[in-house]
């Protein structure tokens, strides 16, 4: 028997609210992203535990833009969190926008104000952020802190009126000036901002501030938990006192830790520099951690699931090591692609004892991980084929398997060849290797009695096809970019990206013109095609080795 998994504190919650029947027994999470860049790993994690949590229950998530701030937040990246959170293989129970409840969050900022609890503020951020006070000592008190109900209803219509310039006035509410927790000295809830809202155009001025409008919409739709990242552990008071003063359904607010990830950055502040200055292509950028990125580099929804699975959820900051994400999608292309014949850097092997002109039609599986490999593919084998350089070697050490003056290996799917010559340029470059095959040491029909412990990857050379290969490594050289001393982009990795523009690959690999499809290239690693690819240019990105490298360079230092 397997050994039961043990729950995380959030599932112990969520079993001990059922069990006491709370909110009827319902579980309602929503996952609520600000709609101003691309989603990344980070919010992955974020999604698959709101999903995750509420399927687990047999409840529903709600997908709620928190689009509160018009200056940074546009259509385009609403349409790309949907198409993310799909991908990832999650469907949302409603798309709801923080907007939709503007008209009620009004009505809500009025009601603190009836009550007292809430103020129009004539003060300069500069002089709020003065009154504050630090940690250590009590804030000081706005002048304006005790205007009279009367006056503060009239300010605040007349700042939804448009009669005030952007920072000329804010709406706090009234709470504590002395706290000990900064977030509770009487935190602005509205600002005045004169910019077009993508979905409610010039309607409004005033927009509530996050603190204010996080815990209301959770209450409006009756979220049950609510599940947000640990710097927000101390934003909790102020999440409840809201609640309770405006007497709403009481949604509670529960923290984990974010997701952080060595050799890359998280902060969307971070990651719309490296597009705005050009240090990579786009958002989908396959160098990038977003999940754009990472789909178009390869990785499939159920490796960054299994990923979000096995770093568990956490109460504390760690950061997790990115070769970790690379295990998952080994592990899961090593099941599901499709194995191909791919020379990257190329150099002719002519079999001198194999008839020009004649072409022979092997037969390589697609997959050998799978039972019955998935069917087979057709591989013209002939006179003069294309081989990695690398697999040559003029003076070869103990221990080379491939090729030198003497030395045998096998071709995949076809012969045992040994090297009997070679020719070289003026400069001295090995140009051609001539080879000869043994014809009784067919794959697969064997009866030579030749023992060789290499096998190395080939392409006919007279119906290679070409294309164009991107092989990507960690977009920085650090483990912590972040934490370095200076601008963190003098850590970006100059080898992060390296474009191969003619590989020779095989003439199955040209015809399958499908981006959904993955490839394991033999012995050089795993493969899709890009979205820049035409029939005419098939373009192919790596999603990862077949080995964790990285770790060997790192190193060796």
């Amino acid at each position: 028997m397997s050994e039961e998994r043990s729950l995380n504190f959030l599932e112990e919650i969520v079993e001990k609210d059922l069990a006491e029947k709370k909110h009827d027994g319902r579980v309602l999470t929503r996952f609520p992203p600000e709609p101003n860049g691309y989603l990344h790993i980070g919010h992955a994690k974020s999604i698959c535990l709101n999903f995750g949590l509420a399927q687990e229950y047999n409840g529903k998530t709600n997908l709620r833009f928190d689009d509160t701030n018009p200056v940074t937040e546009d259509t385009e990246y609403v349409e790309s969190i949907k198409e993310d959170v799909k991908w990832l293989g999650f469907n949302w129970a409603e798309e709801l926008y923080t907007s939709d409840y503007f008209d009620q969050l009004y009505d809500y900022a009025v009601t603190l104000i009836s009550k007292g609890l809430a103020y129009v503020d004539d003060s300069t951020s500069e002089e709020i952020a003065a009154q504050k006070g630090n940690p250590s000592e009590p804030g000081t008190p706005s002048p304006y802190r005790e205007r009279s109900v009367e006056e503060n209803h009239r300010l605040f219509a007349e700042m939804k009126a448009g009669k005030y310039k952007d920072g000329e006035k804010v709406l706090r509410a009234k709470i504590d000036m002395a706290s000990p927790n900064m977030h509770m000295r009487d935190p602005i809830i509205y600002r005045i901002k004169h910019a077009h809202h993508h979905r409610t155009g010039d309607k409004w001025c005033i927009y509530p501030m996050y603190d204010f409008a996080h815990g209301q919409s959770d209450s409006i739709e009756q979220i049950t938990h609510s599940i947000c990242t640990l710097e927000f552990v101390p934003h909790r008071p102020l999440y409840d006192w809201l609640i309770d003063k405006l007497e709403i359904f009481p949604s509670r607010q529960y923290e984990f830790a974010r997701l952080n990830m060595n050799y890359t950055v998280m902060s969307k502040r971070k990651l719309l520099q490296l597009v705005n200055e050009g240090f990579v292509e786009s958002w989908d950028d396959p160098r990038m951690p977003t999940i754009s990125g990472l789909r178009r580099r390869g990785y499939t929804p159920a490796s960054i699931r299994e990923f979000c699975e096995r770093i568990g959820i956490q109460k504390r900051e760690n950061i997790i090591d990115v070769s970790l994400l690379e295990f998952c999608i080994r592990e899961d292309l090593n099941k599901t692609s499709w194995r191909r014949m791919a020379v990257l850097d190329p150099i002719k092997m002519v079999i001198t004892n194999y008839p020009e002109g004649q072409v022979e039609v092997l037969e390589g599986e697609n997959n050998p991980e799978v039972e019955g490999g998935e069917g087979s593919r057709e591989l013209p084998f002939s006179h003069e084929l294309w081989i990695e350089r690398e697999d040559f070697m003029e003076n070869p050490p103990k221990k080379f398997f491939r090729l030198g003056p003497g030395l045998s290996t096998r071709l995949k799917h076809a012969y045992i060849v040994t090297c009997n010559d070679f020719v070289k340029d003026a400069n001295g470059n090995v140009t051609e290797i001539h080879c000869t095959y043994a014809p009784n040491s067919k794959s697969g029909n064997d009866t030579s009695g030749i023992n060789v412990k290499g096998t190395i990857h080939w392409v006919s050379v007279q119906h290679a096809k070409t294309a164009e290969v991107r092989l990507y490594e960690r977009l920085f050289k650090v483990e912590n970019p972040a934490n370095e001393e200076g601008d963190f982009k003098d850590y970006i990795n100059p080898e992060s990206l390296q474009i191969i523009k003619q590989a020779y690959i095989e003439p199955a690999l040209a015809n399958d013109f499908n981006p959904e499809h993955r490839f394991q290239f033999i012995r050089k690693g795993y493969f899709v095609l890009d979205k820049d690819s035409t029939p005419e240019q098939l373009v192919f990105n790596r999603t990862v080795t077949l080995k964790d490298s990285w770790a060997k360079e790192v190193k060796k230092g």
